[in-house]
């Protein structure tokens, strides 16, 4: 069998037409007709009962409009950010880029996101070492999880700390019929290769009003001023989105509930069908109002029930052309931020010694799941015997 790739970009057919357009057209540099009706279909798509006005900045990465919206909250050198440990280091670099300090906070076990208890102690115990709040919150929908936003959003309002959503990993994710990236007072998205939509390499921000966004688009464009020449007073960056790969993702658009639906699909049998000692198929336990998208399905291996371990698993599952992949390795356990403040409750460090994330992307078939659930089966039967 061809290799199976964990998730891999599934272009829906329409994306050639507006690459073709844009080449038509001539609209080959970095702005264009397609930035700005990929950023109207985000708009729309977003704004759905998300209860107030949407606006959407098309960018480079997931990682720059984390960088944006550091910088529109004012997060400077000497700050304190809260960021969610058990993430990807894109979470949390960019508060360094600002010259700032990451304070990491452990996840619970329900959701596998930002644990909302100690958050709060992280921002109580911030304000007594440092006299000052936290410049904002970086919680993250870890896999396309939703975790306690509701709850995390109380704390941030009650102490007054702006939120930054990380909604890299969950497009199409829902709290209370609202989407994720929406909560907050920014939300991030991408569309790498590897997310529920792609524009190759892109991200976005959605801001809560025209005016944010047209400060992020000057952020993201190299702060140049309105002058007929080259004047820049602030520090700009090369952040937009092109023009063709915007074409790519208004293609994209037009399959993105499909692609949801399929990634739940894919889940649903992982739940249904992986009934194996020792292994447990994720799905978080927070409340009925939490609709995951299931951008990666992920299961749990217990060493001492299913009598190895999920590194195992990995390394044979390579072997039979399935790729998989280690959970998040905590941010609080990485070399570079070995000395940043953590608030930790061994959460993450367990999901990280006994976490797999399992082939979910739109490309993978249902015969590829019976093939997969068939080697998982087989190596636990053999490796027992």
């Amino acid at each position: 069998m061809n290799k199976i790739w964990l998730c891999l970009a599934h272009m829906g057919g329409q994306e050639q037409k507006f690459i073709q357009e844009a080449f038509d057209t001539n609209w080959v540099v970095p702005l264009g007709p397609n930035v700005d009706g990929f950023e109207h279909d985000l708009e729309e798509w977003f704004g759905k009962n998300a209860g107030h006005s949407i606006h959407v900045v098309a960018l480079a990465s997931g990682t720059s409009a984390i960088h944006l919206g550091l910088i529109m909250l004012g997060v400077e050198k000497g700050d304190e950010v809260i960021c969610q440990s058990f993430t990807f280091s894109a979470s949390a670099n960019p508060i360094v880029y600002q010259g700032a300090t990451p304070v990491f906070v452990d996840s619970e076990p329900g959701t596998w996101d930002m644990d909302p208890t100690l958050l709060e102690t992280a921002i109580k115990d911030r304000i007594a070492k440092t006299g000052k709040k936290p410049k904002a919150i970086i919680p993250v929908y870890l896999y396309g999880n939703p975790g306690r936003i509701a709850e995390i959003m109380e704390i941030a309002n009650r102490y007054e700390i702006p939120v930054l959503e990380d909604a890299a990993e969950a497009f199409g994710s829902e709290y209370n019929g609202q989407k994720c990236g929406t909560f907050g007072k920014y939300g991030v998205l991408s569309f790498n290769g590897n997310k529920m939509i792609t524009t190759s390499g892109g991200g976005a921000l959605i801001c809560p009003t025209e005016e944010d966004a047209k400060r992020v688009k000057f952020y993201a464009t190299q702060a140049r001023e309105p002058f007929p020449y080259y004047q820049h007073e602030k520090i700009g960056y090369n952040y937009r989105l092109s023009n063709v790969c915007a074409g790519i993702g208004r293609g994209q658009m037009l399959v993105a509930d499909e692609h949801i639906a399929h990634h739940r699909h894919i889940h649903g049998r992982y739940v249904k069908e992986l009934n194996i000692k020792g292994i447990t198929v994720f799905t978080p336990n927070a409340d009925k109002e939490s609709n995951p998208n299931y951008w990666l399905s992920t299961i749990l291996v217990n060493p001492k029930e299913a009598g190895f371990t999920c590194s195992d698993l990995m390394n044979y599952l390579a072997t039979k052309n399935i790729e998989s992949r280690l959970l998040w390795k905590p941010m609080h356990l990485q070399p570079v931020y070995q000395n940043a403040p953590a608030y930790v409750n061994g959460t993450a460090e367990k999901l990280f010694n006994q976490g797999l994330c399992l082939p979910s992307g739109p490309m993978v078939s249902d015969k590829n799941v019976d093939y997969i659930l068939k080697q998982i089966q087989d190596f636990s039967t053999n490796f027992n015997q």
